[in-house]
């Protein structure tokens, strides 16, 4: 029997690392994909080969529908298709509205939105032939509430968070469950630029008192790729008790 396949975008390192080994160590084939960090995900694929499964890495911006549809084009010669999709690639502005540029309006809001279109209109169909796939966003809380200094990024986010639930409607006929994790402060690079006195602001605001894991959102996603067909159109907020 042939194992499932997982296509973890943003993979390179942090969440998107974190979900790719996940898989890697359940047992399945997985895809890894960055935009830029070469070097990084080769290393991400040497750590997921470890666990005795095959591992395809591309190095391409996902934002852009023909480099997309280039990895899908590989990913059916090699695998066949892909059993569930994460899209995890993303980056965040930080700054005031008024210093925004339409150019960085852009770059977030197809890198965080339009990926995930591109990469969903060509998992999508295979899915809905096999009457099986999940789709998992991973989103932000920010996405739910909105962040000062951070439009376009919570713009996106909310974006995703539309999306998943109203694709969700669409798919579940077909037996394909979409669902999103809306993150609250997880410690990764996306984090690095916080002082040592914001950090703890951060952490006095946060109920459970310390950032999130990238391997507690991992867990997450995996249980939702592994669990329950009723469970779909879902943001889940993995925060602490944050928001």
């Amino acid at each position: 029997m042939s194992r499932k396949t997982v296509l973890v975008t943003g993979s390179s390192r942090g969440i998107g690392k974190a979900i790719a080994v996940k898989f890697a160590k359940k047992g399945y084939d997985v895809i890894i994909n960055c935009a830029h960090q070469e070097e990084l995900l080769q290393k991400t694929k040497a750590e997921i080969e470890a666990y005795q499964v095959s591992c395809h890495a591309f190095v391409g911006d996902m934002s852009r529908y023909e480099t997309a549809k280039e990895l899908f084009d590989q990913i059916k010669k090699l695998f066949n298709n892909v059993d569930v999709l994460v899209n995890n690639a993303g980056i965040s502005y930080i700054g005031l509205f008024t210093d925004m540029t339409p150019a960085d309006w852009d770059k977030v809001i197809s890198t965080n939105l339009t990926s995930v279109f591109n990469c969903c209109s060509l998992a999508v169909p295979d899915m809905v032939r096999k009457k099986y796939g999940k789709i998992i966003n991973i989103s932000s809380v920010w996405g739910n509430v909105g962040a000062s200094c951070e439009v376009a990024y919570s713009a996106s986010k909310g974006g995703m968070n539309a999306f998943t639930k109203a694709l969700a409607k669409e798919l579940a006929p077909s037996n394909i469950q979409v669902n999103a994790v809306a993150c609250g402060a997880i410690d990764t690079e996306m984090n690095h630029f916080l002082g040592d006195d914001e950090l703890l602001q951060l952490i006095e605001e946060i109920p459970a008192n310390r950032l999130g894991r990238a391997d507690e959102v991992a867990d997450l996603v995996y249980h939702l790729a592994y669990k329950n067909e009723y469970l779909t159109g879902q943001i889940i907020s993995l925060d602490g008790g944050w928001i």
